[in-house]
């Protein structure tokens, strides 16, 4: 599903990245873990095509995404990337329903049908009577669910996350951690996952540690 070979990646003088191999398979749940600064979420930005690796190659699905235009890589992004934050960035003046469908939207998805599949994803993730709500009336947890649920709008082959359970509680974290297993039985995709969440690292197919720029398994 994924392949990266040789990831540099420098800020000025800092060199961040030093040669990531990485290859996944799809349906793999794999972590990374690693201290702050040693290149973690710049790798899962790399590897969703937010950022532009110095150095190196990635394909996803198949395509070279550094072959791809702007407007092609970013309607690469929309069908085949989900993203979850540790800060869920909903649009506050939306309601859950309106949050999740935004992706879908952006795709241009007959609404239809792109209603039926968030109502789909709403039931699924236990939200379905919060779909009326602005965020700020929801739960943490509950945002974090419509999150989710907007990564998994269009259907990506592969969902990245970012700590995503860095501003929740134990039991609300270990339920999303429950879910991420849950959904890749569901759906089949593939998840990478950066936390701080030693158990939830140790629950995954495979564990990569990050270290001075560098990825150990």
């Amino acid at each position: 599903m994924i392949k990266i070979e040789n990831i540099h990646k420098s800020y000025g003088n800092v060199e961040v990245l030093k040669g990531i191999d990485l290859s996944v398979e799809k349906g793999e749940i794999i972590s990374i873990v690693g201290a702050s600064g040693a290149g973690k979420t710049t790798l899962l930005q790399i590897i969703g095509t937010l950022e532009k690796p110095d150095k190196g190659n990635i394909i996803i699905n198949n395509t070279d995404v550094n072959a791809l235009s702007e407007k092609k890589l970013s309607e690469f992004r929309n069908s085949n990337i989900g993203f979850v934050f540790q800060f869920h960035h909903l649009l506050p003046e939306f309601t859950a329903l309106e949050n999740i469908l935004m992706p879908a939207m952006i795709k241009q998805t007959p609404r239809k049908e792109m209603e039926e599949r968030a109502r789909l994803l709403m039931d699924f993730l236990k939200i379905s009577h919060r779909a009326g709500h602005k965020p700020s009336e929801l739960s943490g947890g509950e945002q974090q669910r419509v999150a989710v649920a907007r990564a998994l709008i269009n259907t990506p082959a592969v969902v990245l996350a970012d700590e995503p359970s860095g501003n929740l509680d134990s039991v609300n974290a270990r339920e999303l951690h429950n879910l991420f297993f849950e959904l890749r039985r569901q759906y089949n995709q593939t998840f990478i996952i950066v936390t701080h969440n030693e158990e939830f690292a140790e629950m995954a197919d495979r564990k990569i540690t990050m270290k001075d720029g560098k990825s150990i398994e």
